[in-house]
């Protein structure tokens, strides 16, 4: 199989790293990709939401799958371009991405579906969102209705702060808190058939303790050992099948990964969001734990159909991601400073680095080029001796003015031991 990654971050590389594992693929390119992918396959530099630009690469290349990593291209209509050429891509529709383009959307396909989530109101003045806020109260939720990068969302006690963020956005979904810890599960699916990935959970804040601004992710690791027992198979029954559903009634069948954004409440679990690709850096940690070959697996999404029985085989022990971001990030992050200390990290035991926003300066050196950096993973038979190994390896990295989360899977380490 020839296949083709659109994409030039943290998730990319963990896609085409999973993609270059899989004895099935033969050829593998990346666009525009980023100096990491660029050692496991060929990039090539192209606008990812020109669907006309896209197909005609994927044509060149004799692409049999296209895999759509950032939410942009999906949002633009690209697998609609890819589709009407007869190209297999993994990645919703233009329509049924708008179950992340538009948050005001999504909740409206949860209430019709009867799915569990929080109350909300879609905002499109000051004197509505004065309203929702008075009626659902502090903690106050706030969300961009459009794409923001996963940094839309404004959680807080200052209702001036709140207000505020409404401002900025314009139409914007005000909604109550849930309370209780997050999960993301990805779900694979074919607009029919779905199967679930492994849950994990990330760490939105930028600062230890999560304090600080909300981010699109400083880490992440997988498997849950918290988790509670059938908390997949509630999920898939409440949320997920009568999404799929609701979708396909409305005439949107949803074919690729649908990312489900949890809060287990005390009621429950509840769905915080719906994104339409995989989420970055959960999707670093889950991609490394499984071990049924990739490629096949979402190209069926498009093309075959995935059977109602498939089950995916994962690798025991665990995996932790730990962001290195640059100086400033998530604000204005500070781009142009050289990065060392790579090889020192890929060395420690059982961890590897993959590029997010990285660029080549000259014809060796690297340097940052986006806010979240590297994403340095650790893999071990236990989640303490994954967490171990991923900070040992960012230990080792060298980027003046850089910052990382201390505490990714402290908590949960600690109570698996």
């Amino acid at each position: 199989m020839k296949a083709l990654v659109l994409g030039g971050g943290g998730r990319e590389h963990a896609l085409v790293r999973a993609l270059s594992l899989d004895p099935g693929v033969t050829d593998l390119h990346c666009a525009p990709g980023n100096p990491g992918t660029s050692e496991l396959a060929e990039n090539h530099v192209i606008n990812v939401v020109d669907g006309l630009a896209v197909t005609q690469l994927a044509a060149r290349i004799g692409a049999e799958l296209v895999v759509i990593g950032p939410e942009a291209p999906l949002v633009a209509g690209v697998a609609d371009a890819l589709r009407e050429r007869g190209i297999p891509v993994f990645g919703p529709d233009k329509e049924a991405a708008r179950l992340e383009g538009s948050k005001g959307f999504a909740k409206e396909v949860m209430q019709a579906a009867g799915v569990p989530t929080a109350r909300a109101r879609l905002c499109r003045s000051p004197h509505q969102v004065a309203e929702a806020l008075a009626e659902f109260g502090p903690p106050y939720v706030v969300k961009d209705d459009g794409l923001a990068a996963g940094k839309g969302v404004v959680v807080t006690e200052d209702r001036a702060a709140a207000e505020r963020h409404a401002r900025e956005c314009g139409r914007v979904v005000v909604e109550e808190y849930l309370d209780g810890p997050e999960v993301s599960l990805f779900v694979v699916s074919d607009g029919v058939h779905a199967v679930p990935l492994l849950p994990a959970q990330d760490f939105k804040r930028a600062y230890d303790g999560d304090q600080g601004p909300n981010t699109g992710g400083m880490g992440a690791y997988a498997p849950l050992p918290w988790a509670p027992p059938g908390l997949v198979d509630e999920v898939m029954e409440t949320v997920v099948r009568p999404t799929l559903a609701e979708m396909a009634r409305r005439g949107a069948r949803y074919q690729g990964l649908l990312y489900v954004g949890l809060a287990l409440t005390s009621a429950g679990p509840r769905v915080v969001e719906f994104n339409a690709r995989f989420g970055d850096p959960e999707c670093q940690v889950v991609l490394d734990r499984l071990a049924t070959p990739i490629g096949a697996l979402l190209q069926a999404t498009d093309t075959g159909g995935l059977p109602s029985d498939t089950r995916l085989d994962w690798r025991s022990g665990a995996a932790v991601t730990v962001v290195v971001a640059a100086e400033n990030y998530p604000g204005d992050p500070v781009k142009g400073d050289l990065i060392t200390g790579l090889d020192a990290a890929s060395a420690v035991e059982g961890a590897y680095v993959l590029h997010a926003g990285t660029a080549w300066s000259g014809a060796r050196d690297l340097k940052a080029n986006g806010g979240r950096v590297l994403d340095v993973v650790g893999t071990g038979d236990t989640l303490a001796q994954a967490r171990e190994r991923a900070y040992a390896a960012a230990s080792r990295i060298e980027l003046r003015g850089s910052f990382y989360r201390r505490d990714i899977a402290e908590r949960a380490a600690a109570q698996a031991s």
